[in-house]
């Protein structure tokens, strides 16, 4: 029996093709554009109110997203922004929790406009500058992860996809928040999206059949007799990054 012209298209999670260059550039270049966009329509009051990132308001959020599209924007001040970190970082404390407070504290006394100008100019060096690199992209990177365990990642990792992400995130974030809508396609943020899934898929490594509904969803199956998961594309990533609680194969951490 054939499928009919309705019927959604299952994608199997070990055909998904990885994120590569050029196509992480143009993600990164967009995504940042997105960003300054949402943040631009937003009203005084709204740069106040709290997220889901606890100790952070949206404007201390926009700080942080600020200082991290800026730090990757050429190899000294990424190497200055990173030794003042380590330099910086106290016992009992993690590297990435000391490197974003710093970058809320160095932008905390910019005006609402001089961030989302400063965050739109920086965006596309940005995205330029991380599809560039060539031999720090074998550099190994130790990252630790919210359940306190750490993985050695490659340089390139960061800078094609989880840069990306976090922005990603912390866009979901700020439309959360204010209750502002949020812009997804499935283009860009389903690729974004489905990226997440086939390394969540990676790291549980048991078969599903996932449904995520939005702009941003799609069917997505990995081998037989698995759950079967319905919910929400946006919803779905703020489960694995750690925003909404998750049971079972959802409670797989993702990072962003």
């Amino acid at each position: 029996m054939s499928a009919r012209e309705d019927d959604p298209v299952v994608t199997r999670v070990g055909e998904l093709r990885p994120l590569e260059r050029p196509e992480t550039v143009e993600l990164a270049r967009a995504e940042t554009s997105r960003m300054v966009a949402l943040l631009r329509d937003l009203r005084p009051p709204e740069w106040g109110l709290g997220t889901d990132c606890s100790e952070w308001d949206v404007r201390a959020l926009a700080g942080h997203v600020l200082g991290m599209t800026e730090t990757f924007t050429g190899l000294p001040v990424m190497a200055r922004t990173m030794i003042g970190a380590g330099r910086a970082q106290q016992r009992g404390t993690t590297f990435i929790d000391t490197l974003t407070a710093r970058q809320v504290r160095a932008n905390a006394s910019l005006t609402t406009g001089e961030l989302i100008s400063r965050m739109g100019a920086a965006g596309p060096s940005q995205a330029r500058w991380r599809g560039s690199r060539r031999l720090l992209r074998r550099m190994p990177l130790p990252n630790e992860l919210h359940d306190g365990t750490t993985e050695t990642w490659r340089f390139a990792f960061l800078l094609d996809v989880i840069l990306t992400r976090d922005t990603w995130m912390h866009r979901v974030d700020v439309a959360t928040a204010t209750g502002r809508p949020l812009e997804l396609t499935s283009d860009h943020d389903g690729r974004i999206v489905a990226d997440v899934v086939a390394e969540w898929a990676r790291r549980h490594g048991q078969p599903f059949r996932l449904h995520l509904t939005g702009p941003a969803g799609g069917e997505f199956t990995h081998g037989d007799d698995g759950p079967e998961l319905t919910l929400d594309a946006v919803g779905f990533c703020r489960t694995l990054a750690g925003r909404l609680p998750g049971e079972g194969l959802l409670a797989q951490e993702v990072p962003f």
